[in-house]
């Protein structure tokens, strides 16, 4: 495994451990399909949550937020349907969250938690 690979899963491990001690129950992770991966599919209350994890070692290129553009928006939203389509279920909400790691070299990883991003 490439080290950024390593990195991108060691922040998803990080985000569901956050999720579930935040009560979210974890319904799967890296799901994909051929328009592409949602990274964790939680349910908060009778709300399902599209989650994005992005991890960073640093902020040389911006923090992971600044990594979430419109068009990943768009795309979380068509994985979204599909991914009800194919499961035949109809929360009472859906919301699109993302869980950005921070995991400096030789310190502690942060996480910031956003909700509702689109």
């Amino acid at each position: 495994m490439r080290a950024t690979q390593a990195i991108g899963q060691y922040g998803e491990d990080l985000a569901a451990k956050h999720l579930t001690a935040a009560g979210f129950a974890i319904l799967e992770r890296n799901w994909r399909c051929e328009l592409g991966e949602i990274d964790i599919v939680a349910r908060d209350g009778d709300t399902l949550v599209v989650c994005e994890v992005k991890t960073r070692r640093g902020l040389n290129y911006g923090s992971p937020l600044e990594s979430i553009t419109y068009r990943k928006l768009a795309k979380l939203r068509s994985l979204a349907g599909r991914w009800l389509s194919q499961h035949g279920t109809r929360p009472g909400q859906i919301r699109i969250d993302v869980v950005a790691v921070l995991v400096p070299h030789g310190g502690r990883p942060t996480i910031d938690h956003v909700k509702g991003v689109a």
